[in-house]
């Protein structure tokens, strides 16, 4: 080999060696199976307790939500947002994140976000849930991200 090809192999080398050293160290996000099944988990321990609150103390029946649904789903879901994003701002994650060992946090400073995030978020969930697109678009992002995180640019990473 002569010296001007041995100076193009390691101009090469160096340029690929540079390139590793300046790629950003991206953070674990979650999965959408983890994601899922906390979301599941959330429901059963704290979205069940509020609907059974609702349903028989406030409402007294089952047959009185059905005449008042709007009235009964509101009663239903504040609460939920509210405890959720207290749990968010004060953990930095739910139960069912906890159980999957996941964390919020903000995408711009990756610590927990702050209180009026986590409500801007937590509120951008219901309405991302009436537009099912809100919820689809994570199956077509590499980083998983649902409307509401992109909205709120949070992110929920795995440790």
């Amino acid at each position: 080999m002569s010296l001007p090809q041995l100076r193009g192999k390691m101009k090469k080398l160096k340029a690929k060696h540079a390139k590793k050293s300046i790629k950003k160290e991206l953070p674990n996000y979650a999965t959408k199976l983890s994601k899922f099944k906390s979301f599941l988990l959330d429901s059963f321990m704290l979205l069940m307790p509020i609907m059974y609150i609702v349903f028989y103390l406030l409402m007294g029946s089952r047959e009185a939500f059905s005449e008042h649904k709007i009235y009964g789903w509101i009663e239903i879901i504040v609460p939920f947002v509210l405890i959720q994003t207290l749990l968010f701002f004060k953990f930095g994650q739910t139960p069912g994140y906890k159980a999957y060992n996941l964390y919020l946090i903000d995408e711009q400073t990756k610590q927990k976000p702050s209180l009026g995030i986590i409500l801007f978020r937590n509120a951008c969930v219901v309405l991302s849930f009436f537009s099912i697109f809100g919820w689809i678009m994570m199956f077509f992002r590499k980083d998983y991200k649902t409307l509401h995180d992109l909205l709120s640019n949070t992110a929920v990473i795995q440790k």
